[in-house]
């Protein structure tokens, strides 16, 4: 992309021409800021010679010196907010050379093909997507000159465990080629430009934190809005630049791999789907009790292949792992999963950056008693903490002790009993969120700002001090998975715990994992996915017969007792 020639894309055509465009806008923004000044210039000029004698002009030449000087005060104060701010770096896992020599040899080899620049460097994230990112601004603590090296390469883990490594060769390709624009010194210096908008608009936003940004406030929220302005007419070039540099590295990329990069793209597809499903039947339950799965990348895999066997769409796709997976371009796999499988906790529901007491890693041998049981003993114990509240007497033939019979002659009674449940029980779980949220805010404030580690470079990444990344208290997570589950919603899966457990402590049945639903619970081995309507049938229109004629069909006692957490 750095030549200027006829020969060069028109996609790279497009993309300097609204570099262009954007520093046309910068000079004018400097332009507009000099005015003044230089307007001032010439009027002292002029009264130096005797051009411009008189009280009125001493009087407009002072006025227009006064003016230039505020002026450049207020532009040197938004070149300096942009200049510091800090762009937003997106939360990631960095891999060190070291962590996967092999990963950096493919993506060395690719730049070579399409005869673009490497990328500097290679991190993950917990999400199905891969892209360019530069994050040498100066004030991220880089120099002048370290501001034109190439962008970092941020691949999603997932594609690494389910993609074999052809198919993630074939995928990269085309974000690989995108490096070609930050040799390309109009688009550089334009995305610097946008960045740093970017950044002083963030910055002006964020609250402030010390009695010196307090003091300044009303300054940076002035700079910030300038800022703004500036950003906004910049937006739509910018959007346009970046879409030139897309379609410019997707023809550059055209001739390398090309038609297996058609079966990569029905792959990403087929990633994205298991990884949602993986992230919200099976990774949030376990978050939500403390636990943090940390294989989730392997689990994908475990979740893909079930999908396979299920799905007759999907037949072809499980002859794939018999070939080589991509993640055998590291060293150490595990490490680097668990790395962005506790990522994923942190951005997708707001856990601890670090492993405590109460926020601790599982695995997936571990998970069916660790989060699977465990849950339904706590949403259990939650409901009947709901019925003592709300006055419902406990089964006294078995001398007070919680049973399931005491839920369903409760519900079966009338509609309104699990109106009351339900909002109950969503009292119970907003408080209970409540507290949970006040007591990580209290650790946060508790914990010394820090920005994001830099990668490791020590010579053991068995370590895994070259692949987990610290992030500071900001406020998380950034992409919540569900909105707020209803009151029916929670009282129907209380209500299907109770039974769960009753399941377990009088009819030997267990708790299992599902990769595809998550929770379950296994009779005689085989998975029962067919509780769910007889619950709603009791919930929402007090009816207990098919709940009933299902927990014979089981053989779970409602009048024995059930152990509660």
């Amino acid at each position: 992309m750095s030549g200027t020639g006829t020969g060069e894309e028109p996609g790279a055509r497009a993309a300097r021409a609204r570099a262009l465009v954007l520093l046309r806008i910068r000079g004018r923004a400097t332009a507009v800021a000099l005015l003044p000044a230089a307007l001032a210039v010439v009027l002292f000029a002029a009264g130096a010679r005797g051009f411009a004698d008189g009280g009125g002009w001493d009087a407009a030449r002072w006025a227009v010196a006064v003016c230039a000087v505020v002026v450049l005060l207020i532009a040197g104060a938004v070149a300096l907010a942009v200049v510091r701010a800090k762009p937003a770096v997106s939360p990631t896992v960095p891999l060190s050379e070291s962590a996967a020599p092999d990963l950096y040899r493919l993506v060395r080899e690719l730049a070579d093909r399409l005869d673009v620049p490497a990328p500097s460097a290679i991190a993950l994230t917990p999400d199905c997507d891969s892209w360019l990112e530069d994050r040498t601004h100066p004030a991220s603590g880089g120099s002048a000159r370290r501001t034109e090296a190439a962008p970092v390469l941020v691949i999603g883990s997932p594609f690494l465990w389910w993609m074999r490594v052809a198919e993630l060769r074939a995928l990269l390709a085309p974000v690989v080629a995108g490096t070609s624009a930050s040799a390309q010194p109009d688009i550089a210096a334009a995305r610097r430009f946008v960045r740093g908008l970017d950044g002083a608009v963030a910055d002006a936003a964020a609250p402030a934190r010390g009695p010196v940004r307090r003091a300044l406030r009303l300054p940076r929220v002035f700079v910030g809005r300038i800022a703004r302005i500036l950003l906004r007419s910049c937006r739509g070039h910018a959007a346009e630049m970046e879409r030139g540099v897309a379609a410019a590295a997707s023809s550059r990329a055209r001739e390398v791999d090309y038609g297996l990069r058609i079966v990569a793209q029905e792959q990403v597809g087929l990633a994205y789907a298991g990884w949602d499903r993986l992230l919200t039947r099976v990774a949030l339950p376990a978050w939500r009790m403390g636990r943090w799965p940390s294989q989730l990348d392997a689990g994908v895999v475990a979740a893909l292949t079930e999908l396979s066997r299920r799905d007759r769409l999907a037949e072809g796709y499980a002859s794939r792992l018999g070939e080589r997976p991509a993640c055998d371009l590291l060293e150490e796999p595990g490490a680097a999963d668990e790395a962005a499988s506790l990522l994923a906790a942190r951005l997708f529901h707001g856990g601890p950056a670090e492993t405590g007491p109460d926020w601790s890693p599982v695995d997936w041998q571990q998970y069916p008693d660790e989060v699977v049981d465990r849950k339904w003993r706590s949403e259990a114990a939650r409901l009947h903490r709901v019925l003592d509240a709300v006055g419902v007497p406990p089964a006294a033939a078995v001398g007070g002790v919680p049973t399931l019979d005491r839920v369903v002659e409760h519900l079966e009674a009338g509609e309104a009993g699990g109106e009351e449940l339900a909002a109950g029980i969503t009292a119970a779980v907003a408080r209970e969120e409540a507290e949970a949220e006040d007591e990580a805010q209290r650790r946060a404030k508790a914990t010394a700002p820090c920005g994001p580690a830099a990668p490791g470079t020590g010579s053991d990444p068995a370590a895994g001090d070259d692949l987990l990344a610290l992030w500071g208290p900001d406020p998380l997570p950034l992409f919540p998975l569900q909105p707020p589950r209803t009151g029916t919603e929670l009282l129907a899966d209380h209500v299907a715990a109770m039974v769960c457990c009753a399941a377990v402590d009088t009819a030997g049945a267990a708790p299992g994992l599902d990769w595809l639903d998550g929770p379950t619970l296994l009779v005689d081995g085989e998975r029962r996915a067919d509780l769910g309507s007889p619950v709603l049938s009791l919930i929402e229109d007090g009816d207990a017969g098919p709940l009933r004629s299902w927990l014979a069909s089981v053989g779970v006692r409602t009048d024995k007792p059930v152990r509660l957490v």
